[in-house]
């Protein structure tokens, strides 16, 4: 397994910063060649599963994904989802948390561990390599002002 750590600040308070990292559908727009169903009535809460099809034509995998933690801010406190990858190509988690820097800032912290199938155990650097990349340009497309 790949693992990953990430760090963004983040120009939005905490709760924007929120709502804007677990609006799973909007994850489609962050991440290029990637399609985003949830298939749970909203809002999102444990439970909630989505699913992000990635790729081109036949060329393309899915990636189910629960959320099995949800903890949303409040009271000016950080909040914390973790989502289980639930694929047969795709498995492991990510963790996504945010925290305030100020009344008007936030920080996100996003940490995830991945298996792909069939890819050896001996490429999982690179994989965490790719992974950080990615991640961390949706994370700062998910955060950039209009």
């Amino acid at each position: 397994m790949a693992f990953f750590l990430l760090e963004r600040a983040s120009p939005y308070s905490v709760d924007q910063s929120w709502r804007r990292l677990t609006d799973w559908q909007r994850h489609a727009d962050a991440v290029p060649l990637t399609r985003v169903t949830v298939l749970t009535p909203p809002p999102t809460h444990e439970g909630t599963v989505f699913v992000a099809r990635s790729g081109l034509g036949p060329v393309a995998f899915d990636d189910p994904m629960e959320v099995v933690v949800w903890q949303p801010p409040r009271d000016g406190l950080g909040g914390m989802c973790r989502l289980v990858k639930r694929g047969t190509f795709v498995t492991g988690w990510a963790e996504i948390e945010v925290h305030p820097e100020s009344d008007e800032a936030s920080r996100v912290v996003w940490r995830e561990e991945i298996s792909v199938r069939w890819l050896p155990g001996f490429l999982d650097r690179g994989l965490a390599r790719a992974g950080r990349w990615m991640f961390g340009r949706a994370a700062e497309r998910l955060l950039r002002r209009p």
